[in-house]
């Protein structure tokens, strides 16, 4: 299969589990492969140099600074931007390609269904769709916050039918050790952003978002791993608001000191 004038481009740290599949499933399309690794001390960079990748080390500045400075590295007229965790599945790949070599749109959204505990989720967490192929003379630019960064072009956009394979979670620790961290930031980000913290949004919000993935998504037909997708979503919507919370509380202790 002749390469595309294709840029796929990744940001990475300690993924030697998971990189090869990922790389695996886009090396006969990508006319080059940017990485920008962070200091990964696993074997993370031999195995994207196995693939031909570019890696480039660069100390972590965030999401969004570290996807922005990929743009610049890149050199084919399309960019597919993917994370370390996300397989290109066949369908999706064809997409791509007739994509790529029409060069109709500036700016195509890709859907991700999540693999979580053995099975392929198909109404928890949708509808995830992200905007990540585009062209680079289309502009295109990180925007976003601490945790929820989000990809800007200027020009057309369309849609492929495709979809990622998200291997988002290891294992239920995994999943929840980083539902704790990401809540964490959020509240974070809602301090710096003066957000008062609301008793209100502590008690109504985390049952919202169960019931939203749960029930209105249809999450209770991917069985037990649904439940836990929506048990997450609970949890992730408390703690937000607890972390807020105890920041405010930490932050008046001092003052009052």
């Amino acid at each position: 299969m002749d390469k595309l004038n294709l840029s796929v481009a990744m940001i990475v740290y300690n993924e030697e589990e998971r990189l090869a599949k990922t790389l695996e499933s886009i090396k006969d399309i990508a006319g080059e492969i940017i990485i920008i690794d962070s200091d990964s001390v696993d074997n993370t960079r031999q195995i994207a140099e196995s693939f031909g990748a570019k890696v480039y080390n660069e100390e972590w500045r965030g999401f969004v600074e570290q996807k922005n400075s990929l743009t610049g590295k890149c050199t084919k007229e399309y960019i597919l931007f993917l994370d370390a965790d996300e397989v290109v599945s066949a369908e999706l790949k064809q997409e791509i390609i007739n994509a790529v070599k029409s060069g109709t749109f500036d700016g195509y959204y890709i859907r991700r269904k999540t693999h979580y505990l053995g099975k392929l989720l198909n109404y928890s967490w949708q509808k995830d769709e992200r905007l990540r192929l585009v062209k680079a003379a289309a502009k295109p630019l990180w925007v976003g916050e601490i945790v929820h960064e989000e990809l800007k072009i200027k020009g057309s956009i369309s849609h492929l039918k495709g979809f990622l394979i998200h291997y988002s979670y290891r294992d239920i620790d995994d999943h929840f050790r980083r539902t704790i961290r990401y809540a964490r930031l959020s509240a974070e980000s809602y301090y710096k952003k003066g957000k008062k913290f609301k008793l209100s949004k502590m008690l109504f919000s985390p049952c919202i978002a169960f019931i939203k993935i749960y029930i209105v998504k249809g999450g209770f037909l991917d069985g037990i791993q649904g439940l836990i997708a929506g048990v997450s979503a609970y949890v992730y919507g408390f703690l937000k608001y607890a972390f807020l919370w105890d920041m405010y509380r930490v932050n008046k202790e001092k003052d009052n000191k």
